[in-house]
């Protein structure tokens, strides 16, 4: 999902807008426009204090009244929802087939690409080395890293809509946040893939090499309750896929881009807490400005900020 509500943070904003761009100049047929419907159960101010942001650079949202987003999406049934929001300039992303392009582009553009295990000390022969570890990297660099990369197990579900139905294809049903004591997200039966259902809340610590990928009881039950309350059609929909992915959270969610303070050649990259993939593009650019030519890195994503925090941390524990 690519969306650009991030409350008062100018930054991930200008990001996406950003990223909007370059995925279209990489490849249109990676994105498809849906909207994103928020249905917040309670305070909305995460949405409302994004919207000087998002009007200024071109983002428009749209406050439905309950009647109105029950008229426009009768599938959805809208108990317990206190406010609705409809980002008309957000989506979907279709991740497999977009990292499949840019490693094509890279590799037409004279790039080499392999698949390797990389170990920080291994490093000989070039000007510049970039770790982009997902949730290993605190792994290879548990010093500067550690625990400032978290990785969290997270399940995705796809279920079966009607036959025939077209009320959860795209242009009938939206992207959608249903915004509580849990955020559980989803995406229309795109590309025939299925009806998308995935809990955004943090999910419990794992190792993402050794992790069980099997989806839990308990997770499949707990989306199918969710089902049941929002989309009332889908209450008994078969369950035809199922994934066990992961977060890489850094403790604020932000990102981290930054040079290792210890070696000068060594640049690291993670902190994707569930949204970096959608800002790739944008984060790429960043960093290779910042690595090639001495561009500005935000504060909120050095590192500096991460030794603070776990500082604070520390000293509230004793």
């Amino acid at each position: 999902m690519i969306r650009a509500v991030y409350g008062p943070d100018r930054v991930y904003v200008e990001m996406v807008k950003r990223s909007f761009e370059l995925w279209e100049k990489l490849d249109p047929s990676l994105y498809t426009q849906t909207g994103v419907l928020w249905m917040h159960r309670g305070d909305d101010a995460y949405v409302r204090s994004s919207l000087p942001i998002l009007t200024e650079l071109g983002f428009p949202v749209d406050n439905l009244t309950l009647a109105d987003a029950a008229r426009r999406y009768p599938q959805i049934s809208f108990k317990g929802v206190q406010s609705v929001w409809l980002e008309r300039r957000a989506g979907a992303l279709s991740a497999r087939r977009a990292c499949e392009v840019v490693r094509d582009a890279f590799v037409k553009a004279g790039g080499t690409y392999r698949t390797e295990t990389a170990k920080p000390e291994a490093r000989s022969g070039a000007d510049v080395y970039v770790y982009a570890c997902g949730p290993w990297l605190g792994k290879l660099f548990p010093d500067v890293i550690g625990n400032a990369v978290r990785p969290t197990r997270q399940e995705v579900y796809y279920f079966g809509p009607p036959r025939g139905s077209e009320l959860y294809q795209p242009g009938r049903m939206p992207v959608w946040i249903d915004f509580g004591k849990r955020i559980v997200y989803g995406i229309p039966d795109i590309h025939g893939r299925g009806f998308k259902l995935a809990d955004d809340t943090r999910g419990v610590p794992i190792d993402p090499t050794t992790a069980n990928r099997t989806p839990s009881a308990a997770g499949i039950e707990r989306a199918r309750r969710l089902l049941a309350e929002r989309f009332p059609e889908l209450a008994k929909a078969p369950l035809i896929a199922s994934e066990v992915c992961q977060y890489e959270n850094s403790p604020d969610g932000n990102l981290i881009v930054d040079r290792h303070p210890g070696a000068k050649d060594v640049w690291l990259l993670g902190g994707g807490s569930g949204h970096g993939f959608k800002l790739s593009p944008a984060l790429g650019e960043m960093a290779a400005a910042a690595i090639l030519g001495g561009g500005e890195i935000p504060t909120q994503f050095r590192l500096e900020r991460l030794r603070k925090t776990e500082k604070r941390k520390t000293q509230f524990e004793k």
